[in-house]
């Protein structure tokens, strides 16, 4: 061995080290090298380790930075305004951020696009745990949001995104939220939603919008696609839901909305959705309806029915007066694809349309195929409403009862506060949490092969 040449090189290297450490921004350098293909450097900023609270390491973090929290409970609202930045806890379960059920939002990410937030807890807010909005680009992984005033997981008026390996319970209105974007472009995938009033609420989201992998029980609902004037971007369309397990949704004992006691009982619920496909999704054991896809009846709207979809960045309200405002604005599924599900222990109905005669046919587009079903309201649905053939027969025959479910009694909401909400399990945490460099949540959401995923498998539960 040239002794020499090797004192040379180990030298060079020790150089090159130190001089990749130079100023870390405020906190000790995380890795922050250059990471090879393009990647640049980054600075990983320690909380409590350099910053007392998440707030300062975030305001004081730059582009591509990490924010890194130790375990432990912090008591404060986290606003993001920096774009790519990545935040995440060390520990899934033990990195939890409290509101106290006093302050608003857990993190709110407001107009930064790229912000990606891992492996962190977020409970006891006035109203979301996290929370995106007007953004282009973001990413949720590996988050835990429980016992939170209006919603677990919100995102709204945003773009290119992805929610993965999540849990949120508890909340009145849905564990998770997307809404009033189009197209989306926008992968869910393996989300835990149970004890909400809703366990996905989309209202006027879509368009290259995929439901994968995820699991919603012991809801008020299951998932409710809608359309309604009181967010843009109407109606909610073009929604992929695939691959899910959806059960045991009729839970009395949960903080609830109008719409979840409204809608209590059901598993998959369209409430004037267009043009969602519903597939290979496992939905069971519901005080009404399995699958469903009905209108939705909007009181005193603020604006009339569009004659056609448009994409978000070109729609305008049409905001006709207010004396030729309906007061009542019934908002129809149409042309859904219910097709491969299985679905079983229905109260009323494993599969069903109601809204017979909206849209201009009897079916009002909507088509079911390869279902593995028992009863269907009307009767023999996929008879009468094939996916490639044309509907036929009378709808008429044991169509679905709208009318009394809308004037049935629900028990009452719970208080979120004290509604009997079991603590989160332990729950998987991000891999390398403390070590991994930050990945800004650019290029998404990430490719999808929809044709690969398989109808799930029942839970031992």
């Amino acid at each position: 061995m040239d002794l020499k040449r090797t004192a040379v090189l180990a030298l060079a290297a020790f150089t090159l080290v130190l001089s990749a450490c130079g100023d870390s921004g405020g906190g000790d350098s995380g890795g922050g090298d250059d990471q090879g293909d393009g990647a640049s450097e980054y600075s990983t900023l320690r909380v409590p380790g350099d910053y007392a609270t998440i707030q300062e390491a975030v305001d004081a973090a730059q582009e591509g930075d990490l924010v890194l929290i130790s375990p432990g409970v912090y008591k404060e609202t986290v606003d993001v305004e920096t774009d790519d930045v990545v935040i995440r806890g060390v520990d899934r379960n033990e990195t939890i951020l409290d509101g106290e059920f006093e302050r608003d939002n857990g993190i709110r990410v407001v107009g930064a696009n790229g912000v990606a937030v891992e492996n962190l807890t977020a409970r006891n807010y006035a109203y979301n745990g996290f929370f995106w909005t007007g953004v282009d680009g973001f990413r949720g992984s590996y988050l835990t949001a429980y016992r939170n005033g209006d919603y677990g997981v919100y995102v709204i008026d945003s773009q290119n995104g992805l929610i993965e390996h999540s849990y949120a319970s508890g909340s009145p209105d849905a564990g998770l939220y997307i809404g009033q974007c189009y197209p989306c472009h926008m992968v869910v995938d393996d989300f835990t939603s149970e004890y909400n009033g809703l366990g996905y609420s989309g209202t006027n989201s879509g368009g290259d919008l995929y439901l994968t992998n995820s699991i919603f029980r012991y809801n008020r609902v299951g998932i409710v696609p809608n359309s309604g004037s009181y967010e843009l971007c109407y109606p909610e369309r073009e929604t992929t839901i695939v691959g899910n397990t959806v059960y045991s949704n009729n839970n009395p004992e949960t903080p609830a909305i109008d719409v979840a006691l409204l809608a209590m009982g059901n598993g998959i619920l369209t409430a004037g959705g267009v043009g969602n496909v519903i597939e290979r999704n496992l939905v069971y054991d519901h005080d009404l309806g399995g699958i469903v896809l009905t209108v939705f009846p909007e009181e005193e709207p603020s604006d009339v029915i569009p004659a056609e979809s448009v994409p978000c960045d070109e729609a305008t309200p049409t905001q006709p007066p207010e004396e030729e405002l309906p007061d009542l604005l019934i908002w129809p599924s149409l042309d859904n694809e219910v097709i491969d599900n299985d679905v079983s222990q229905s109260g009323l109905a494993d599969l069903a349309v109601a809204n017979a005669g909206e849209g201009g046919s009897p079916d009002g587009g909507n088509c079911f195929a390869g279902n593995v079903f028992e009863t269907s309201a009307p009767t023999d649905l996929e008879t009468k409403a094939p996916c490639g053939g044309e509907p036929s027969g009378d709808f008429n025959e044991g169509a679905f009862d709208v009318m009394s479910l809308i004037t049935r009694e629900t028990p009452p909401s719970v208080d979120y506060q004290t509604a009997p909400t079991p603590e989160p399990p332990e729950l998987p945490g991000m891999p390398d949490a403390s070590d991994a460099p930050p990945s800004p949540a650019t290029d998404m959401p990430p490719s999808i092969d929809v044709d690969a995923i398989v109808l799930p498998e029942r839970p031992e539960d």
